[in-house]
This record gives structure tokens, sequence and C-alpha cells, in this order.
């Protein structure tokens, strides 16, 4: 029997606890404890608050400790917290999918409820799959991307991540083999000329019988270097598919929900995808909830052939339902539409200072995100502690500095965030 309790929350935390993308008992980076938050603060155990500009993995659309979302999470809560979706159903799911139905673009019918990102980007796989092999085309099998793309961390979805500049190149000979072209050069202002499309022409021409479907994350590449690419790209590649029969997926579990100015990204470019992956704020950042969303075309295709052979235990769990119910409510009672027009003002003059600098490779915002780019890697541990020191809360990677804030920020809040990355910089980079 292990005896612990003579160590520090700190010490425990650092030697048994094991944090997202870290080593264990990693002696050149320092976890902060919360203990608590509301609104866009978060409280550390010094009683420090800092604004989060990260909305916590970029989910906390509506900030924490929200009363109104509090309340639907415990009115469920008397009810029921959590019963199996097999064989039973539940209002907070069907009043969920309606909701989505509606939302998200048209032609999108069927929703298949999930417990995380990761698990909805694997059904949206397992489903394009499917789909052709029920109808006769089992040899279309592969999935088509572009490099700088992140999925997430399971297996499926690390066989469609970048296998060189990605975290998982370590696994490649264990995943599926998928078929990579370079992504967009044409950035998110440009158009999307011939030669910037040719490579992905030329590769779904070259295997559309070997193709299900082709995958990416619309208009924005995340966890890939929050890069933002043309919207022409994604209609020239909703044409192509449509010629040559490839489905296509658009992962929107971090655009979705008016993260880039437009409820979903690919309103961007005015198209629909065939499979649709949500998530993240889908919840308002409360709990884990995800959801594939596909055309009837695919669902009544699958059916007619047999199961769709998926069931997650927590599938369509009520309590996250009733809590996805309430922040989409939120959402649109909240005006996102104005809240992210005033975020991503705030951000370009409150970031543009950066650009300044010889260190800053470029200084970039659409919607509510805001970036910048430097020429080569940060200090994560460095900066964060510096971020902290100036009141906000930032977690940097590879050559990004970049915010993501919640979208019930106040202007003055968002201004400190902005001031604290200039100042980071110059202190740092000048």
């Amino acid at each position: 029997m292990h005896t612990t309790k003579d160590l520090s929350n700190a010490e425990f935390d650092r030697n048994n606890v094991w944090h997202p993308y870290s080593r264990i008992s990693a002696k050149d980076y320092n976890y902060y404890e919360v203990t608590d938050a509301d609104g866009v603060f978060l409280q550390l155990n010094n009683n420090n608050w800092l604004i989060d500009g990260m909305s916590s993995w970029w989910c906390k659309v509506h900030g924490y400790n929200n009363s109104i979302i509090n309340a639907a999470i415990h009115q469920q809560l008397k009810k029921f917290s959590h019963v199996m979706f097999g064989g039973l159903t539940h209002k907070p799911a069907i009043d969920l999918a309606r909701t989505l139905v509606a939302l998200t673009p048209k032609n999108l019918t069927t929703v298949f409820f999930a417990d995380s990102g990761s698990v909805a980007i694997e059904v949206a796989i397992k489903m394009a799959i499917q789909y052709w092999h029920a109808k006769g085309k089992i040899n279309k099998t592969k999935i088509v991307t572009v490099l700088g793309g992140y999925y997430g961390d399971t297996t499926g979805c690390m066989s469609v991540c970048d296998p060189e500049a990605g975290m998982h190149y370590k696994f490649s000979k264990i995943l599926p083999k998928h078929i990579f072209v370079s992504r967009p050069k044409c950035q998110y202002h440009e158009e999307c000329s011939d030669d910037d499309f040719a490579e992905m022409a030329k590769t779904l021409n070259e295997n559309q019988d070997n193709i299900a479907a082709v995958l990416l994350e619309p208009i924005v590449q995340g966890a890939g270097g929050m890069y933002f690419y043309s919207p022409a790209y994604i209609s020239r590649l909703r044409a192509l598919c449509d010629k040559l029969n490839i489905l296509l997926i658009h992962d929107e579990i971090a655009t979705g929900f008016g993260r880039t100015g437009k409820l979903f990204a690919c309103e961007h470019a005015n198209i629909t995808p065939d499979i649709m992956c949500v998530g993240k704020a889908l919840t308002g950042g409360y709990m884990t909830l995800a959801a594939t969303i596909c055309t009837s075309e695919i669902s009544s295709v699958i059916s007619a052939s047999g199961a769709f052979m998926h069931g997650p235990t927590f599938m369509a769990n009520p309590l996250a339902c009733a809590t996805a119910n309430c922040s989409l409510k939120l959402l649109i009672e909240n005006n996102w539409q104005q809240q992210v027009s005033n975020i991503e003002k705030t951000l370009t003059a409150g970031l543009q200072p950066c650009s300044k600098l010889k260190a800053v490779k470029q200084v970039r915002v659409l919607g509510a995100i805001g970036v910048v780019q430097m020429h080569n890697k940060v200090d994560l541990s460095k900066l964060q502690h510096e971020f902290i020191s100036r009141g906000v809360w930032l977690r940097p990677f590879n050559d990004l500095i970049y915010v993501m804030p919640p979208y019930i920020i106040t202007k003055q809040e968002l201004e400190t965030l902005c001031d604290a990355i200039v100042k980071t910089i110059f202190a740092n980079y000048s």
C-alpha cells in the first residue's frame, strides 16, 4: 500500500498525475493549481485571479460558473444523470439533436452523439468507410487529408494527423495508412488558384476508386499551427468531391459555434460537408460531449445494410445533453455574432504592435482567434510564468502565442490580455 498523505498537492501532482502532452515528474515546468473560477477568471491557490485567454482549450465560450447553465445542470440532476442510450432515449438528447439539425448547414440531418471530439472523428471515419462498403465499393477505405492537421489522440485520429511534423510520428508503424497532401498555401484573404489546388486535385483524381472521404479542419488548422487558409480552397474541394464521388468530412470541433466569426467555419465557403464533427463549445465547456452529424443519404444507406457498430457507454449522457441545450440557447440569446465581432476588432488592434518586431513572423486574427507567430519556438514555461505575473492565463505552443477567449469577455479584459501579450513579447524579443 502506497502512502502519499505526507506529500503536498504539488509534489503528488508532479510525481503521480500525468498531465496532457507532458512528461511525468517534469522538472522544467510548473503546474498551477486552480481553486475557483468565475466569468473569464481563474483563481490560483495563491489567491491570484487570472484572465483566461484559452477558454480552457477553446470550449468555455460562456465563461465559468454561469448561473443559467448551473441551474440547467441541477434541474437535470434532480431527474437522472445518466441512462444507457441503447434501447432507451430521453428528451435532452432529442431536443439537442433537433437544435443541431436546425443550426448546422442544410442536409445534415442525422446526429450520432459521442463523448469526446476524438471519438466523433473516429465515428466519422467509420461512417465514411461503412457507407461505401454498404454500396458495394469495398476498396474505398482511404482518407485524404492535408499536412498540418490535428484530429485527436486515439488510434484512428492519429492516423490522419500530420505524420511528419505532428506529435504522433512514433506510432506510424502501427497506424492505418492514409493519403496526405500539402496544406493549402492560399491564406484566408486570398483566392485559391489552380496551382494552389493542383496537388489535391491530382491526388483525388488518381485515387478516387480507393478514397472514402477527404477530412479537413475547415478554414483554421488548430493544434497544427493556428493556420488560416482560403475558403475558396474548400469550395473547390467540395465541387471536386461531388464530381468524383468522394465524401467530405469537416472537423468543426474547434471552429464550430462561432469561433471564426461564422456559426460554422464551412459557412465561410458557403458549402455543406457530408459529415460534420462538433464538440468543445457544444456544452459551453461544462462537460465532455461531441456529435457526428451526417446526411440522411449516409445514415440511410448504412442502416439499410445493417447496424452502425459504435456505442460509447456515456453516449448522449442526459446531463451533458441538458447542458448543451442550455449552452446553445445562451449562444443565440447572447448574440454571439456581435460578441465575436467585438473580440475580432479588439484583437486586431491590440496585437498589431507585435508585428513591428523582427522576431515576429506574422500577426493574424480571425473571429475570436488571435495569433502571434514567432520565427522560432518559444519557451513555454518561461513565458507562461511571465503571463501569470501580468494577470493572464495563456498557453503558447511551438512558435505560437495565441488567444481564444470566452465570448463574454469585456473589451477592457481583452485589452488587458492583449497588453500582456505585447509587453511579454517586447520584453523577451525586442
